[in-house]
């Protein structure tokens, strides 16, 4: 028998705080902090969504890397009909277009790089609702 798990993406950030409210903006989430005082969980309707731990020697990524493997990013799903809304939303929060390319359509595909420097794509999901 497996023992029951849950997981969650844990993003390094010098300022964990301040990437976990861009998170939490993004996601319509809040924040939560527990007794370690450098790790903040971004909590949603469903439970923990990502989490955000300092890092005091933290360098941003660069994506994409030409030379090895691409890093883990995040894939935020949005309805087609919601996706220049979803990036208006992500810029206003501090998000950084990494990829401009007119790719809009069913497999809208838009990449970002959030305050810390972390790749995370808005994704039209065509015919349903993010949810």
């Amino acid at each position: 028998m497996t023992v029951p798990k849950n997981s969650v993406l844990v993003l390094d950030s010098a300022e964990p705080e301040d990437l976990a409210d861009f998170y939490a903006g993004l996601l319509g989430a809040r924040t939560r902090r527990g007794t370690d005082p450098d790790f903040i969980e971004v909590v949603g309707h469903d439970g923990v969504c990502v989490a955000v731990r300092r890092d005091h020697g933290y360098a941003p990524p660069s994506w994409p890397r030409p030379d090895d493997s691409q890093q883990a990013h995040l894939h935020i799903l949005v309805a087609e009909e919601d996706m220049d809304e979803a990036e208006r939303e992500a810029v206003s929060l501090g998000a950084r277009p990494v990829e401009t390319r007119d790719n809009s359509g069913p497999r809208d595909v838009r990449t970002y790089a959030d305050p810390a420097g972390h790749s995370f794509t808005l994704v039209a999901r065509e015919g349903r609702s993010a949810t």
